[in-house]
């Protein structure tokens, strides 16, 4: 029989082209997925089998049993999205199927786990403990003051992470449904993210990027944009930064999604400390940045790795810089579209853009695919993109209304 590849899949947009990195005629590809997802799953799949969410590991072992029963069990099983690593793993470890389990996963989706492996590989990062309760943070707290940070140990898009500023906002945490937590020393300095390849040995290409307004804000209802930077002052500490963060978590090839918080000092120099790492392709629009501006798929390589093949390298082709822009719907998801104007001159338009038409209904879906409106820029240097970015973004007009609960969901 043919060898049985199973892919977990949740977006709907074409993020990866799994029938370019994989021969569907030379392997019975199935994928377990959301009906959202129907989309971006190639015509050539050998099966495709719902459910309702694919973060939810009784769904989607019971989806795979039935898989399994047509096309045996898979020589890998691949999950790209940041969402369903865990699920991946825990399937793969539940079948016997070679790839990460949850043990190797853990370093880089339990953020105590993540930060203790880079403080032993000798990176700096703010003052961390482990949060199993309110007492815990108290004592943090009398221990390295206030604010703090305090976030769940897994966690995507900066769900249910607090600022804390003083003891009088420990109300918020009690609030919270209780899950494993760590807390953190706050750092004011900028948050950087940086996407690129980690092949074992050496970095890969890379590229790292200054966030417009942070992930939290995002959160809470305001913009979220990204440009890369091209301050070779401050590319040149940041390689050597992502060079000793990334030997920190071994040998092993992993397409990274890391996240760092950069200052200066007084004298100058670049100060520059760890915040998150995940090993997959950054979510947003950095896939198709990366795809469309410099000629590197990163999801290739990522699918490549998880497929236990080496992953290709590419050194980026063009040195143009890339940004992108999320716009969040004014009012929580699901809800439908019913003003989207972006009032800017033709010639001044994001080169890529996805503006919802009226009557368009937004799912309750999490993450950044289905937001109010997506960008993608590209521009000789930092400054010209940035500028494009906070011009979009203050030109877009767009309104929704909460979706009748009479009406079917959004497929």
């Amino acid at each position: 029989m043919k060898p049985h590849i199973l892919i977990i899949h949740r977006w709907r947009d074409h993020y990866a082209g799994y029938a370019e990195y994989l021969d569907h005629d030379l392997h019975h590809v199935t994928y377990v997925c959301t009906e959202l997802a129907t989309a971006a799953v190639p015509a050539s799949a050998a099966a495709v089998a719902l459910v309702a969410a694919t973060d939810r590991l009784d769904l989607v072992s019971a989806a795979a049993d039935g898989l399994i029963a047509r096309f045996g069990v898979p020589e890998r099983i691949v999950a790209l999205n940041e969402g369903d690593l865990d699920t991946a793993a825990e399937l793969r470890a539940r079948l016997a199927v070679a790839g990460d389990r949850p043990d190797r996963l853990a370093r880089f989706r339990d953020k105590l786990v993540m930060a203790q492996t880079v403080v032993r590989g000798g990176v700096a990062v703010p003052t961390f403990a482990d949060a199993p309760d309110t007492q815990a943070v108290v004592r943090f707290a009398d221990s390295h003051g206030w604010p703090l940070i305090v976030k769940p140990r897994r966690g995507t898009a900066s769900r249910d992470v607090l600022r804390l500023n003083s003891v009088d906002d420990l109300a918020a945490l009690d609030r919270l449904p209780p899950e494993p937590r760590m807390v953190q020393t706050f750092c004011p300095d900028q948050v950087f993210h940086i996407d690129g390849l980690w092949t074992g040995t050496e970095l890969g290409p890379w590229r790292a990027s200054r966030y417009v307004n942070t992930c939290m804000e995002f959160a809470a209802g305001d913009v979220l944009g990204s440009v890369e930077v091209d301050d070779a002052d401050l590319l040149g500490p940041l390689g050597g930064f992502l060079a000793d963060a990334c030997a920190a978590f071994g040998d092993a090839p992993w397409v990274f999604h890391m996240e760092a918080f950069v200052g200066t000092e007084a004298d100058g120099t670049v100060r520059i400390n760890f915040l998150e790492a995940g090993s997959r392709v950054g979510g947003a629009e950095i896939p198709f940045v990366w795809r469309e501006v410099h000629g590197v798929d990163l999801m290739e390589a990522a699918i490549h790795i998880q497929l236990g093949r080496s992953p290709i390298v590419r050194q980026i082709s063009d040195q143009r810089v890339g940004g992108w822009l999320l716009v969040p719907t004014p009012v929580p998801a699901p809800c439908r579209i019913t003003v989207a104007e972006l009032d800017l001159p033709v010639s001044e338009w994001p080169y890529a853009r996805v503006i919802p038409a009226v009557g368009t209904e937004i799912p309750k879906a999490g993450g950044y695919e289905h937001v109010g409106a997506r960008f993608r820029f590209s521009g000789a240097a930092t400054d010209d993109v940035e500028k494009a970015i906070r011009r979009t973004a203050g030109q877009l007009w767009l309104e929704c209304v909460p979706s009748r609960s009479d009406l079917p969901p959004a497929r």
